[in-house]
């Protein structure tokens, strides 16, 4: 058996957590897709994005940003992972956004933006790991929102303003229905994420590999999100047999060899903690027995 050591930080979640096992799934690549599509549907959080940032030239640097954010809270020590939320409440607080109709200026850090952010980022990625395979009962699935109000205090909220189980995030996803629209901002984050630009080498590559990435993302969105865009999506049961086929063929990718790309966030863990807390979808089940006990189905 792998050695695990007691004497590292084991940062913000920790090995026993639900999040340190899912995160280091390779579906998050399709979830985080899918969180970008569903954001950019609340006009004031995408205005924000849009007039604050040239995303279109430096979109893989975004992307890799938020993935090393991502990476930081679930795998790094936890002084890694409050620098990481203080770094990013310094930015947010300095940038506002400006409503063209109305003249209207609001920062990109008014509680009700970043709300919906975190809600359907981390909603994002529950959903696709669900629907792809990632073995997570409704236990988990609650317990995991539940961590989440620790990442959600990182970029600003108040926890106990963030949903914490699987209702309280269904209910707010119906509140917020009646602000979400598809104007010109999210066209254009959607035109971006089909066709990002690239090296005319990579073309290729972008319209064989990335595309069915995108429209694997699309197709996983509420059906609302479809109306609000304008374009249609398979079968439910198509996209859920194309997510568990997707995830299925990148689980078969050795972990290790997954891990090697940057930002390495899980082998840096290993090495501060031991082997023996190498992230793995078959631990997800010895949670089961912790979640099943009375007063240890969510997290403070």
């Amino acid at each position: 058996m792998a050695a695990t050591r007691t004497d590292g930080d084991p940062g913000l979640f920790g090995p026993g957590s639900v999040t340190w096992q899912a995160h280091g799934d390779p579906m998050m690549w399709v979830a985080g897709v899918r969180a970008l599509y569903l954001q950019a549907l609340h006009p004031r959080a995408v205005r924000g994005v849009i007039q604050n940032s040239d995303f279109r030239r430096d979109a893989w640097g975004r992307l890799m940003r938020t993935a090393g954010f991502v990476g930081t809270t679930t795998y790094g020590t936890t002084e890694a992972a409050e620098r990481a939320g203080a770094r990013v409440r310094k930015i947010h607080s300095m940038l506002g956004a400006t409503d063209p109709d109305t003249g209207e200026r609001y920062g990109v850090d008014e509680p009700a933006l970043l709300l919906w952010v975190h809600c359907a980022e981390i909603g994002s990625y529950l959903h696709v790991l669900r629907r792809s395979g990632f073995p997570l009962t409704d236990a988990h699935a609650d317990r995991y929102l539940a961590e989440h109000r620790h990442s959600a205090r990182l970029v600003g909220l108040d926890p106990a303003s963030v949903p914490a189980n699987r209702a309280e995030l269904a209910a707010y996803f119906a509140r917020v229905r009646t602000e979400l629209a598809a104007g010109a901002d999210a066209h254009e984050v959607d035109d971006f994420l089909l066709r990002p630009p690239t090296h005319p080498l990579l073309v290729p590559a972008r319209e064989l590999l990335w595309r069915r990435v995108a429209r694997l993302a699309y197709d996983s969105l509420p059906p609302y999100a479809h109306e609000l865009y304008g374009r249609s999506a398979p079968p439910p049961a198509t996209v859920t047999r194309r997510l568990r086929a997707t995830g299925t063929l990148l689980r078969l990718v050795p972990a290790r060899l997954r891990w090697q790309l940057p930002p390495k966030h899980i082998l840096r863990a290993m090495a501060r903690l031991g082997p023996g807390v190498r992230p793995a979808p078959y631990k997800i089940g010895r949670q089961a027995a912790i979640l099943d006990r009375p007063g240890e189905g969510a997290a403070d």
